[in-house]
């Protein structure tokens, strides 16, 4: 019998490194004179983190990336192309997090230029962001580019091997998209799915609904903000679509869940890996002991581990 199961000792004090304190004082301390999310103009805050004025550091521009756009329900999606130095082993299609509201692929480049370097393609998304265009924009923006994926991938890339993936809110938007190639389409075409940090439950799990003021990269009132932003105009976070750990969630691909213990998304990568290890598919929950939200997008021993956590899950799934 398969099961997930967690080390308590993964949660004490002891078992943060030093150098994980401090870049989680640091942060904290660096948000701690910013303004509220709430009172600044959301095109700032991407413009902001697009200049290395944001939460987030800014890695330098790869050399690998070249930007092109597939054709979507509302017009072009631009999408980020990363190609590795020889013929693929692999495509894997990443969504970028940000809330549904912020964020872009560029900001991604660090980690996946790794992963190009390893051997794979990858396609990132820049899929439509809320309040201005809120769902279901976003994930019929990933839908569409998954099926040309289907569609173009042999041709364009060499390979058949599809994996996906991302961090955040791009982790939900993963799941959403398998969740809707498997139910409109009858297709699962991924091999695999390497999920960091997902918000799987948009009516808030109880480590999110309970974290408090505290901005650790995000806070409570920052995640809530997101979720109106994202149903602006419509759906409801009891649909499945919405909230994918209320899905059914059989037929779906191995994966990787990855989350820190200092992150307010912690209870929505537990829950969901359970479940999808219950629905009869394969998961591995990585949890990593101080780990703030998205912590591999920072700098550290921790952010290291998690890159090759992921860069070794995705070369070998």
């Amino acid at each position: 019998m398969s099961r997930l199961s967690l080390d308590p000792s993964l949660f004490a004090d002891a078992a943060v490194a030093p150098d994980t304190k401090m870049i989680n004082a640091a942060i904290v301390k660096a948000l701690s004179k910013m303004p509220d999310l709430g009172l600044v103009p959301w095109a700032v805050v991407r413009q902001a983190r697009l200049s290395g004025k944001g939460t987030f550091p800014l890695p330098p521009e790869s050399q690998r990336a070249r930007v092109d756009s597939i054709e979507g329900p509302r017009g072009p999606v631009p999408v980020r192309i990363y190609l590795p130095d020889s013929v693929p082993t692999g495509v894997y299609l990443h969504f970028h997090g940000g809330g549904w509201t912020i964020g872009s692929a560029r900001e991604e480049d660090g980690l996946n230029d790794a992963i190009a370097s390893a051997g794979l393609a990858v396609v990132s998304v820049d899929y439509a962001l809320a309040p201005e265009v809120p769902y279901p924009a976003a994930p019929d923006d990933c839908e569409a580019v998954a099926l040309w994926l289907v569609r173009e991938g042999l041709s364009l890339f060499g390979t058949e091997r599809f994996l996906i993936g991302g961090e955040s809110a791009g982790a939900h938007l993963a799941v959403t998209t398998l969740l809707r190639l498997r139910d409109r389409h009858g297709l699962r075409p991924f091999t695999a799915a390497s999920l960091h940090a997902g918000c799987y439950d948009l009516r808030l799990t109880p480590s999110a609904r309970t974290w408090g003021e505290e901005r650790l990269v995000l806070n409570t009132a920052d995640i809530e903000r997101f979720v109106r932003n994202y149903l602006r105009l419509e759906g409801e976070a009891d649909l499945p679509d919405v909230s994918p750990l209320l899905a059914s969630l059989d037929g779906l691909p191995k994966a990787q869940f990855i989350i820190g213990t200092r992150d307010p998304l912690l209870d929505d990568s537990v829950f969901m890996a359970n479940r999808w290890l219950a629905a009869g598919n394969k998961a591995a929950l990585e949890v990593f002991p101080g780990g703030c939200h998205v912590f591999t997008g920072f700098v550290g021993t921790l952010a290291d581990a998690g890159q090759r956590k992921i860069i070794d899950f995705l070369r070998t799934a």
